[in-house]
C-alpha cells in the first residue's frame, strides 16, 4: 500500500526508529524523509506549538532516514522492526471527534437509534425518516430560528432524536475518540471491539490544533464506528468509539502554509474503498462542502474558556459517508469482515490504508506518554 502523497505540500509525520527504540518527527523533502527531532522539536506537539509550524519544519536541520516509499512499504500489520515505519502524526495530543456534522450521517444516526442496533429494521425506518425529512435539512443552519422551527415539526412527527438535537441544535457533538499516543498510523491494523456485529469505517478530515486553538494542519482519519453498540444506547458511546486500535490517522500531516489552508479543508473531497477477502468492494465518498457546521466553529466548540488543551488536540470533523450497500443479504446492510482493507484518500492529503481486525487481536497499546518521556530523556532531547 502506498500513501500517495501529492508532489506539493509540506508534510510532517512520525516514524518509529529502531536505532533509538522510539519515535521521531520527520519531514518529507522530495521523496525522502528527514528526521528533524531535536531538543527544540522533540515531539510533534512541540513543532505545532511554533507560531509558524510550516516555517519551523521547512528550516529544521535533519538527517535522511530513508525513502518515503521504503518506509511506507514497511508500514504494515507486521513491520520489520529493524527498519523505520510510520506512526500516526499525533503524539501528546488527545484525539477528539465530532459526530453528526453531516445531514445524511445524521439521518443514519436516527436510524441506528430507532433500529436499536438491529440492521434488519434499518431499511424500513430509513424510508420513514426520509419521507418526513426529505432534503429539508440541507439548508438549515444549526441553532438558527429555522432549525428550531424544524425541531418542533419533527417532534410533532414523533421522530425527534438526540442525534437530531446535536445535528441541527446549537451545540455540536464532540467526544473523546482516543487517548494521547493510542491512535494507529498508516498500514497498521485497525480494531473492532469483538462485541460488535454491525460496524463501518468513517472517512474524515482531521485537524491538528495547538494549545491556543490555532489550526496548524490537516490529515486523514478513520473514526471506526460500531453501529450496533451506539445504536443500543448513546450512553455506550465510549465503548463504541474508544477501543484498542480503533482510531487511525495519517499518513502524514500537511501543514497549513500559503499553498494549503482551511478553505482547502472546506472544499475537500474524500473517497473511501473497502476491499474484503471475500471479493466484496465498497466505494464511498464524503464531501466537506456538505458539512453542516464550519470547521472553525467545531474548533471553537472544542476549546476555549470552557475547556483547555495544553498539549493541543487533533479533531476529527465527522463524515458524510454512511454505508447502506448490502453485503451478505438483501436488507442486511454493510458491516466489516475481518481482513477488510480500508483506504481513505484525498488529492491534497494522500491515502490512509489499514486492515480491519478485532481490537483484541491488534497489537496492544504499550507505548504511552510516560514511555515517550523516558525515551526522549534517554536520547537527551528533553
Amino acid at each position: 500500500m502506498k500513501p500517495d502523497l501529492p508532489a506539493d505540500g509540506l508534510f510532517v509525520g512520525r516514524i518509529w526508529r529502531p536505532d533509538t527504540n522510539g519515535p521521531s518527527v520527520v519531514v518529507r523533502r522530495r521523496e525522502r524523509l528527514f528526521d528533524i527531532t531535536s531538543s527544540s522539536i522533540p515531539t510533534m506537539q512541540a513543532l505545532l506549538e511554533a507560531d509558524d509550524a510550516a516555517a519551523a519544519a521547512a528550516s529544521a536541520e535533519g538527517s535522511d532516514v530513508g525513502a518515503l516509499g521504503e518506509v511506507a512499504a514497511n508500514s504494515t500489520e507486521t513491520p520489520d522492526h529493524s527498519k523505520p515505519y510510520f506512526l500516526p502524526p499525533s503524539d501528546l495530543q488527545p484525539i477528539k471527534a465530532c459526530g453528526v456534522t453531516f445531514v445524511s450521517s445524521m439521518l443514519e444516526r436516527v436510524i441506528e437509534e430507532k433500529a436499536k442496533g438491529d440492521p434488519a429494521k434499518a431499511d424500513t425506518i430509513r424510508d420513514r425518516c426520509t419521507a418526513i425529512l426529505g432534503d429539508s435539512l440541507h439548508a438549515v443552519v444549526p441553532g438558527s430560528d429555522k432549525a428550531m422551527a424544524l425541531k418542533d415539526a419533527l417532534i410533532a412527527e414523533d421522530v425527534w432524536s438526540q442525534y437530531l438535537e446535536v445535528g441541527i441544535g446549537p451545540d455540536a457533538e464532540i467526544f473523546s475518540k482516543a487517548q494521547p499516543m493510542s491512535a494507529v498510523g498508516f498500514g497498521a491494523s485497525v480494531g473492532l471491539h469483538p462485541v460488535s456485529t454491525w460496524n463501518n469505517p468513517e472517512p474524515e478530515i482531521v485537524l491538528a490544533v495547538d494549545s491556543r486553538g490555532r489550526v496548524k494542519g490537516a490529515t486523514l482519519g478513520n473514526d471506526v464506528n460500531l453501529r450496533d453498540v451506539e445504536g443500543r444506547s448513546a450512553l455506550l458511546l465510549g465503548k463504541a468509539k474508544d477501543n484498542n486500535a480503533a482510531c487511525a490517522i495519517g499518513p502524514m500531516l500537511r501543514l497549513f502554509d500559503d499553498g494549503f489552508g482551511m478553505d482547502d479543508v472546506r472544499g475537500a473531497e474524500l473517497t473511501l474503498r473497502v476491499v474484503g477477502t471475500d471479493g466484496f468492494v465498497l466505494d464511498g465518498k464524503s464531501s466537506m462542502a456538505e458539512i453542516s457546521r464550519d470547521p472553525d466553529d467545531l474548533v471553537r466548540q472544542t476549546c476555549g474558556a470552557h475547556h483547555q488543551y495544553p498539549d493541543g488536540f487533533f479533531l476529527m470533523l465527522g463524515t458524510l459517508f454512511a454505508p447502506t450497500q448490502d453485503r451478505d443479504m438483501p436488507g442486511g446492510g454493510f458491516t466489516h469482515k475481518l481482513g477488510d482493507v480500508v483506504e481513505i484518500s484525498n488529492a491534497s492529503l494522500g491515502r490512509l490504508a489499514n486492515t480491519v481486525r478485532l481490537s483484541t487481536e491488534c497489537p496492544p497499546w504499550t507505548f504511552g506518554t510516560s514511555a515517550l518521556m523516558k525515551n526522549l530523556a534517554a536520547r537527551k532531547l528533553i
